[in-house]
């Protein structure tokens, strides 16, 4: 079994304040011990919340973020550490979702990404967010991402 190298890391297993924007936010990465062999990472936000940039009111999203690396993986407490940053970032739904996305293909160069942004309802509209960076390649499973369209009391 291979071991991870996280000599480069900066924030695992260290005290780290909550970055204060995503611009603030330190986005790290760990090489992949499986280079060569295609499989899907996720990360499931189910709680992610960001600003109303018009009202400065909380907008709450469950974000679904996979991907196939090609060579590097997300460190997952900077991963979370960037997401938490949003809370208090004013930026429309379209925004996050795709900033979030564009961030994470800048930092992994994966084989492929797609993230799925299924925000609620404000005034009975949802507005969800969907972006991939091109056809999933062949051979590799990957599942569904299982959020149900938002239905109301229908």
């Amino acid at each position: 079994m291979s071991k991870t190298d996280v000599s480069g890391l900066s924030q695992l297993g260290q005290k780290v304040d909550l970055p204060a924007d995503p611009d603030a936010a330190l986005l790290e990465r760990v090489p992949s011990s499986h280079a060569g062999t295609d499989f899907v990472v996720r990360f499931t936000a189910p709680e992610f919340t960001s600003l109303c940039p018009m009202t400065g009111q909380p907008d709450f999203a469950h974000i679904v973020i996979d991907y196939i690396p090609n060579g590097w993986l997300v460190e997952s407490k900077s991963l979370k550490l960037y997401l938490h940053s949003f809370r208090n970032h004013g930026a429309f739904h379209e925004d996050c979702t795709i900033d979030i996305a564009k961030r994470l293909v800048d930092l992994l160069e994966p084989k492929w990404l797609r993230i799925g942004a299924y925000w609620y309802p404000r005034g009975g509209i949802p507005i969800d967010v969907f972006w991939q960076t091109g056809d999933a390649p062949q051979g590799v499973w990957i599942p569904e991402q299982g959020v149900q369209p938002y239905r109301g009391r229908g």
